[in-house]
């Protein structure tokens, strides 16, 4: 069922990083930094595959990902909704019952046998796509799999996530580029803001997730 009230976008962004940390889906450590798959260090991470094993915040977040874009992009502006291989999977899946709409994945290579499809279920020529992830960094990730829904004939002018680092600049600029518009609910800078407000993390890690903030790439060159 498409939602029909909710809240403006700041208490949406507020709400999703309040259930993120809930359910302990965000990791700061300042001092003993993860290794993103860049292989650069972070002082944060975020597993949104969480969400899929806690139904009341899963489908609440489902909700305002769905009026987040159809307030942004048109109520009617896709007939097609479409996840990335494999986390986006779970959240196109619950998008597209929502919008009643077909649901298809993206695969993030050809399968290599029988029909060597990137392509799972079914898109036409003249779907209009929305792509849906769990996440986004940079915005490089999600070219490939617009690429391929392209391929196809139909058009993907949007992608949809739950959360959105919000800390590298070139980002949107990377997508618009490639005619794709992010629609997102959160980003470190609204985890950040609602850790300091519930006191989840103490005042020394969150001091030191800000200076990453501020400027990830300094941080991450003055650590190899």
């Amino acid at each position: 069922m498409i939602p029909s009230t909710y809240p403006d976008q700041a208490e949406i962004a507020r709400l999703t990083a309040r259930m993120l940390l809930e359910i302990e889906a965000v990791h700061f450590n300042a001092e003993d930094p993860f290794t993103l798959a860049s292989g650069l260090p972070s002082p944060t991470y975020i597993d949104c595959r969480k969400l899929i094993s806690f139904p009341r915040i899963r489908s609440t977040l489902m909700d305002f990902m769905t009026v987040t874009v159809m307030r942004n992009a048109g109520f009617e502006a896709f007939t097609n909704i479409a996840g990335g291989e494999t986390a986006g999977i779970p959240f196109s899946a619950l998008v597209a019952e929502r919008m009643a709409l077909p649901m298809s994945y993206v695969r993030k290579k050809p399968k290599g046998y029988g029909r060597n499809a990137r392509i799972e279920g079914v898109m036409g020529e003249t779907d209009r796509v929305l792509l849906v992830e769990d996440l986004t960094t940079d915005g490089g990730s999600k070219l490939s799999f617009v690429d391929a829904i392209r391929e196809t004939g139909a058009s993907c002018g949007h992608t949809a996530v739950i959360f959105y680092y919000g800390i590298f600049p070139e980002t949107e600029k990377t997508l618009g580029d490639h005619g794709v518009m992010l629609h997102h609910l959160c980003t470190w800078w609204d985890v950040l803001a609602e850790a300091r407000a519930q006191g989840t993390f103490d005042a020394a890690s969150l001091d030191g997730v800000e200076s990453f903030l501020q400027d990830p790439r300094a941080w991450q060159a003055a650590r190899g």
